[in-house]
């Protein structure tokens, strides 16, 4: 059964950290794109960060570069996303995706929520 498992989410303070996991199960996510989305209420899900297969190539959206890192651990089938410099805007459901367009494989986690709140 294929399973994405998010953890690390919670309730930080402005300019606090967070570490979010993503955990797979079911397949090997060696050879997918690694992705990080996030839904803030009332607002579409955005693509946060992308980590490619191999880890050579990775992208973020303009409003976390320089916060946030994107990483993977392709032997322990884990993916991470370091989140420094926390702002309230940040706030949101954050989703761990796994992509293969090449055999149309499209996985995603249930997700885990991250609040930035004083």
């Amino acid at each position: 059964q294929v399973q994405l498992v998010e953890s690390g989410g919670g309730s930080v303070q402005p300019g606090g950290s967070l570490r979010l996991s993503c955990a797979a199960s079911g397949f090997t996510i060696s050879t997918y794109g690694m992705n990080w989305y996030r839904q803030a209420p009332g607002k579409e899900r955005e693509l946060v960060a992308s980590i490619s297969s191999t880890s050579s190539s990775t992208n973020y959206v303009d409003s976390v570069k320089g916060r946030f890192t994107i990483s993977r651990d392709n032997a322990k089938n884990t993916m991470s996303l370091q989140m420094n410099s926390l702002k309230p805007e940040d706030t949101a459901v954050y989703y761990c995706n796994a992509k293969r367009m090449a055999v149309r494989r499209d996985y995603w986690g249930h997700g885990t929520q991250v609040t930035v709140s004083s």
